[in-house]
């Protein structure tokens, strides 16, 4: 029963997972073939980027220049698109299982059945797990296809090694969406909750490296830890954000799990 409840939502999640794996792979193709345009500009660009202040810079992760690999990516992918594409992902996935199906009715008919309300919400969770896992993986596979067509020569294991912390990322917003869902019963109330938290720390880490006196800021949101730069670079994992993002998921998810067991879904 567990297996096929798994199966279910799987299922349940083939267009949305779909549909931003297009996107990441569509984005990240596109990205990368521009790859090999900055390099031959390098100096022009260079140039540019000297004009900008450096803060400024800094606060959107294109600190250094856009012709090293490392910065090339965390900026295109881990600023500008993995953020937005893992929230999405996470907080649709998240708010579905408990919130959404009790005000669809769904929840009862899963819960008339001999399946407990625990491992309902496990296989729920684990098919989060691999929808975002999948996401992950397509981000930097989308930049490896394109600089494979255009000859970008990006280091493909350390490109692929950045998925871990992408989708770790990802399941600590759906852990944090999924127990705020089962608190509230409320798909609208869990998906804004968590899209305005995350707009805050983005807007915190962006001061943070604007005001050298703010800087504790950023050391309280999560895109501080979203930087790949260093791995990709010089093949470093940070263990510092696959420690914070995985912390916050298994304690989103085991909170959710507690909660859900004794929630009266009729409040």
């Amino acid at each position: 029963m567990s297996m096929l409840t798994f199966r279910l939502e799987l299922r349940r999640s083939r267009l949305v997972a779909f549909w931003l794996a297009v996107i990441v792979l569509a984005y990240g193709g596109t990205i990368a073939a521009m790859y090999p345009i900055l390099k031959e500009n390098s100096k022009l660009l260079e140039d540019y980027m000297e004009i900008l202040p450096k803060e400024l810079l800094a606060a959107f992760g294109m600190s250094g220049t856009l012709t090293d690999p490392g910065v090339f990516f965390s900026t295109y992918i881990g600023s500008f698109l993995w953020p937005v594409i893992a929230a999405m992902g996470a907080i649709v996935l998240a708010t579905r299982p408990v919130a959404a199906d009790v005000d669809r009715g769904w929840a009862e008919v899963v819960l008339g059945t001999p399946l407990t309300r625990t491992r309902s919400l496990v296989a729920a969770i684990l098919g989060q797990a691999v929808v975002l896992g999948a996401l992950a993986l397509a981000a930097p596979a989308g930049v490896l296809a394109g600089g494979a067509i255009v000859g970008a020569g990006f280091d493909t294991v350390r490109l692929l090694a950045t998925s871990v912390v992408f989708w770790l990322f990802a399941c600590a917003i759906a852990g944090c969406t999924s127990f705020v869902g089962v608190v509230t019963l409320s798909r609208g109330t869990a998906a804004g909750l968590a899209a305005g938290v995350l707009l805050v720390m983005y807007l915190m880490n962006i001061v943070a490296e604007l005001q050298a006196d703010l800087a504790w800021l950023g050391d309280l949101g999560w895109f501080r830890y979203l930087a790949v730069t260093e791995l990709i670079d010089a093949g470093v994992l940070p263990w510092a954000s696959v420690a914070v993002f995985g912390v916050v998921a298994v304690a989103g998810w085991s909170a959710s799990l507690v909660v859900f067991r004794r929630r009266d879904l009729l409040a």
